[in-house]
């Protein structure tokens, strides 16, 4: 054994490295662990292996903010030899401590205790809502266009920000799809050096409910009925639409939740909205009023119904298995923070919209966002239960320069989310947790609780004291201190009741229905028929469509006529409202970073022009995967799917190099989707993955033989079916059709 640990994993790792290029094609994201491993068990000893490039960890804080200098990987496992708990080297693992090898196990057996104890107790309870997610450490680079509204430090041009992002689904459990329609959760924690700061976000900028109270309402209609436990992870039920469908307040929320912003393509090309109104406070004590939004570089693009529900299946980690892959191939996700301002008048309006009221949006036509900096992602957790699992968020935690308003929804969630990490994280410690460690001095007077890791020293932790100097001490302006802003409040007697400006409950969302392009219209009309009719009682369904009515009659004729039921008159006057074009995910043009293109390649294909295509792919920023009749190899080229492994949904776009004979697998009691087409010259795999592709609205394109591909499937010459005379051209042309994200001139809708 070397004498040198460091150097005997070094060249542990260097040997594996070099085997890499026998087993994977480089560039493709996916790899399991940081070296490949060997077909016989290893035997020599060696510390642990350093984390793959694309991970990162917490940094190395003590529990009181103070670095300390180690390594990130000081966190993790240390040296070559398995140990009990507390270090003591072990000989074995694999046998309990018997009386003779046929005896009974021994209580005295140790190890046994300490493992199957450790085991029976590695679970935590899951989060109530927002259970199944997905964590990435990235930076936050302050652009400085914040300052002249709040003094909060890291908002000062060119100051960089560590962060912590964790985007969850809201209704399903840990072990749920990714793909699912429901709101997304999109939590960002920056470790500023005045504190910890948590943008506690969602996809959707408009919650079910005004007020907190009825939090666990809206989450007890919308998660499984308690009787059957059934369904799981979505809103197509009785229980939700019986809610939503008398909680008329809801209706805003549902609208976006059945449009294409519930079902997202892609983390990285998701919005992120802050919700509530914040307050701003400068260095001058002046004041305003704000929304956060995050704005993704790639876009905001979506997975088709059939796409989802296929996910659902074939993949259901899709999501975070994207977000990972991309940071590993190096297309780091990015996002704009963006800003909109208001004055901070008493009414707390503006232009005539209640800045209190979570379930109304400013358009950005009447306040545009102001971008203030920018989010990159660039390392994958090394362990998601101490980082994803573990990291807790809360919106009291705000930096100098940010605070509260009377919002009665944040009024609420500055109590629950305290109050749940008590039962998760097993105390009140949790912000001792390395991922939850702030990168600020702490000296908080807190003692003692479940898993105190601090040492505090001193004997005086109150305040005033001289036993301990008088530390700690409080803070002013010139200390930077937290800011609560002096905000007058009106005399009032008390109630339980909202303003009346709250009591607006169609408006809103007749101008998210206006503001859709015909295409996304369609679908909104699809969800709603799709969900409703997942509902057992008429009468649910009917007092649905009265509220579709009251928003717009042609939304309202359409789902009923798929449902088979009348649709109502507008109880309501409808109301007069200018579409926002903003809130539409059509008609623009993205970068294709990170975008998956599927190559459909044979034995007989030009493999030059397919590795000239492949390596253009790759400059371009995008991921190409080789699907293949078979595993291993195609010439000198490495194959990532075969036509039994591949479908559809993985690509972004489809590339056609070949025309391939049905493979020896080719048959129907081997793979089902065999004889899901009937051709007798081409395998009807490929065919399945063109006219999958092809219904999805995705860019297909063909060059040779590939050609003979799109007629058999019945799709030349559609829009966004590219052909030409070599895979360069081809590419040239799907990339740039890509850049809108799908070709949904393909499909005339008819909802206007």
């Amino acid at each position: 054994m070397s004498s040198n640990p460091a150097k005997a994993v070094k060249n542990v790792v260097e040997a594996a490295a070099e085997k890499v290029a026998d087993v994977l094609a480089p560039d493709v994201p996916g790899a399991p662990g940081s070296a490949p491993p060997t077909a016989a068990e290893p035997t020599t000893p060696h510390d642990p292996l350093p984390p793959k490039k694309e991970q990162g960890t917490p940094e190395t804080r003590t529990p009181t903010g103070a670095k300390t200098g180690a390594p990130s990987t000081a966190n993790g496992q240390q040296g070559a030899f398995l140990t009990t708990s507390q270090g003591a080297r072990l000989r074995d693992t694999d046998h309990s401590l018997k009386a003779g090898p046929r005896g009974p196990v021994l209580l005295q057996d140790h190890h046994l205790r300490e493992k199957i104890t450790h085991f029976d107790h590695e679970r935590i309870p899951e989060r109530v809502v927002h259970a199944r997610g997905a964590g990435a450490h990235g930076v936050f680079t302050a652009y400085g266009t914040a300052e002249q509204v709040t003094r909060a430090g890291f908002l000062k041009k060119g100051r960089e920000t560590d962060v912590f992002v964790r985007f969850s689904t809201v209704l399903g459990s840990r072990g749920s799809a990714d793909t699912v329609r429901d709101t997304r959760g999109f939590a960002t924690k920056f470790y500023t050096d005045e504190g910890t700061f948590d943008l506690v976000a969602n996809n959707i900028p408009v919650f079910f409910i005004q007020d907190a109270i009825k939090f666990p309402d809206v989450i007890h209609a919308g998660k499984p009925h308690p009787d059957r436990e059934i369904p799981q992870a979505q809103s197509a039920h009785d229980t939700f639409w019986d809610f939503v469908s008398l909680h008329t307040e809801a209706q805003h929320h549902t609208m976006w939740n059945m449009s294409d912003r519930g079902i997202p393509r892609s983390y990285r090309m998701m919005e992120g909205f802050g919700v509530h109104s914040f307050r701003l406070v400068n260095g001058a004590g002046e004041t305003a009023l704000a929304k956060f939004h995050w704005k993704p570089k790639l876009g905001v693009h979506s997975l088709t119904w059939e796409e989802a529900q296929l996910l659902g299946g074939i993949d259901p980690d899709f999501h975070r298995r994207d977000l990972y892959d991309a940071i590993e191939a190096g297309a780091y996700p990015e996002w704009e923070l963006g800003i909109q301002v208001f004055p901070d008048t008493p009414e707390e309006t503006f232009a005539g919209i209640d800045l209190l009221d979570p379930t109304k949006i400013v358009p950005e036509e009447l306040a545009p966002v102001q971008p203030i900096g920018k989010l990159t992602l660039n390392r994958t957790p090394t362990n998601f239960f101490a980082e994803t699992e573990q990291v807790a968020f809360h919106v009291g935690h705000l930096p100098p320069g940010i605070d509260v308003t009377n919002d009665p929804l944040l009024q609420g969630r500055l109590f629950s989310y305290v109050d749940t990490q008590l039962t998760r994280l097993g105390g009140p410690n949790f912000s001792q947790i390395p991922i939850n460690r702030p990168h600020a001095p702490v000296n908080d007077m807190l003692r003692d609780g479940f898993h105190q890791d601090a040492v505090h020293a001193g004997v005086a932790p109150y305040r005033p004291n001289s036993l301990d100097g008088g530390n700690p001490f409080p803070s002013g302006d010139a200390e930077h201190a937290f800011v609560d802003v002096p905000v007058t409040v009106a005399e009032a007697p008390k109630a339980r009741a909202n303003p009346a400006s709250f009591d607006d409950h169609h408006s809103q969302v007749r101008l998210f229905w206006l503001s859709m392009s015909p295409v996304e219209k369609e679908h909104i009309i699809r969800a709603y028929t799709f969900e409703l009719g997942k509902c057992y009682h008429q009468a649910i369904k009917e007092r649905q469509l009265q509220s579709l009515a009251n928003i717009d009659p042609v939304l309202c004729a359409q789902v009923a006529a798929g449902l088979g039921l009348p649709a109502p008159e507008p109880t309501v006057p409808l109301a007069d409202v200018a579409p926002s074009p903003a809130l539409s995910q059509v008609g623009r043009q993205w970068p294709t970073d990170g975008r998956t293109i599927g190559i459909v390649v044979g034995p007989d294909s030009d493999l030059d022009g397919v590795g000239q295509v492949r390596s253009e792919v790759l400059a371009a920023g995008m991921v190409p995967l080789l699907i293949a009749p078979h595993g291993g190899m195609v010439g000198d080229l490495h194959v990532q799917r075969t036509f039994a492994t591949g479908r559809s949904v993985e690509f972004d776009a489809l590339l056609l190099a070949a025309a391939p004979a049905p493979a020896p697998d080719a048959l129907p009691a081997r793979d089902a989707k065999a004889g899901a087409a009937d051709s007798a010259s081409v395998d009807p795999r490929v065919l399945l993955l063109v006219q999958e592709c092809w219904r999805h609205a995705k860019a297909v394109g063909a060059w040779g033989d590939g050609v003979t591909v799109l007629d058999q499937a019945g799709v030349t010459g559609t829009p966004g079916v590219v052909t030409g005379d070599s895979g360069t051209e081809v590419l040239t042309t799907v990339g740039q059709l890509l850049a809108a994200h799908r070709v949904w001139e393909r499909f005339p809708a008819s909802a206007t």
